[in-house]
């Protein structure tokens, strides 16, 4: 990775593209989830108007996001051919995809990689015991099956984001055991790109209410994963889901990128973005930078196909311009 300066911020100027909210699990805490069969499923010509829009607003990802369709259900194979084309569609019109929709076969990264500059899936917490409480309901959020997600993304060489979610039921030694996979999946692949530290915060439509992580915990949650991470993998928080103050203080304590920031975060849709100008305002108060990037970190243009390869040195090209 191109060594950053230690008083910049990163983000990725993107946008969302939800497929479907439809999902078979019903995790006690979400707030993006739809019964099946509830969720009207986004169309192309829908996403190409949306995407048209966008074309001339410095927008560089496209996050594909969805809800889960069961592994076993006959539409399962339509879904994924559904996210694949609207990723198709939004390389065509300029964008590069980012690919975040539950766990998927090996067979589905494969298919998914010729279209996609880098793809995600938050581990969450490994520890058991949550199936016994906010993930009873929840058959994909089984550790070793999200697990194995990185072991899978490693193999194909897809550069990936992970992630811990704080405060839904999980303790400090939970924290340790999950961050310290995804260090061993990376010292085995060296994939990993990203660690996503999300405090869980109370929405208005999932099903049990939650107390929102304590600020102090989530410090200190900040400060393990720096300790037990690999250096080159780069801390991400969501700066909508905090306050200012507690922004400025997780940035002193190693966070150096603010993930992908839109008009709307639809996993935590009661927490609006501070948008470019007011965030890059609250950096430059303690004298940090904000600056753009893509979805794909330049360690791992290698790892890209002849087909996707060209977009990305593109947008590479623009950034650097704009930055003279």
């Amino acid at each position: 990775m191109v060594a950053i300066a230690s008083q910049t911020i990163t983000y990725s100027p993107a946008y969302t593209l939800v497929p479907t909210y439809e999902c078979f699990n019903r995790c006690t805490y979400c707030n993006f989830r739809r019964d099946p069969g509830k969720s009207q499923w986004l169309s192309l010509d829908q996403a190409r108007s949306v995407l048209s829009r966008l074309q001339s607003q410095g927008i560089i990802e496209i996050l594909i996001l969805s809800g889960e369709v069961h592994p076993k259900s006959l539409r399962r194979q339509t879904w994924l051919q559904r996210i694949y084309d609207l990723c198709a569609l939004a390389l065509k019109m300029g964008f590069l995809p980012h690919t975040n929709v539950g766990p998927l076969s090996f067979e589905e990264m494969l298919h998914l990689k010729q279209v996609n500059v880098s793809m995600g899936l938050m581990l969450e917490q490994l520890t058991p015991k949550l199936l016994q409480s906010v993930h009873r309901h929840a058959p994909s959020k089984h550790p070793q099956v999200r697990l194995q997600q990185l072991t899978w993304a490693g193999k194909l060489q897809i550069p990936f984001t992970t992630g811990l979610l704080l405060g839904i039921g999980e303790t400090e030694a939970d924290w340790q055991q999950t961050l310290e996979a995804i260090a061993r999946s990376h010292q085995q692949w060296g994939h990993i790109q990203e660690v996503i530290l999300q405090p869980h915060q109370t929405g208005q439509t999932q099903l049990e209410a939650r107390t929102p992580l304590d600020v102090k915990r989530f410090q200190a949650a900040i400060a393990m994963a720096r300790q037990l991470l690999p250096a080159e993998i780069t801390l991400q928080i969501p700066p909508n889901l905090i306050d200012a103050k507690a922004l400025l203080a997780c940035l002193e304590l190693g966070v150096r990128d603010l993930g992908g920031i839109g008009p709307k975060d639809e996993v935590n849709p009661d927490y609006p973005h501070l948008q470019h100008p007011q965030l890059s305002a609250l950096l430059a108060s303690q004298s940090w930078q904000l600056q753009p990037r893509l979805p794909l970190y330049p360690k791992y243009d290698r790892w890209l196909s002849a087909t996707l390869r060209p977009a990305v040195d593109q947008w590479r090209q623009q950034l650097s311009e704009a930055t003279r």
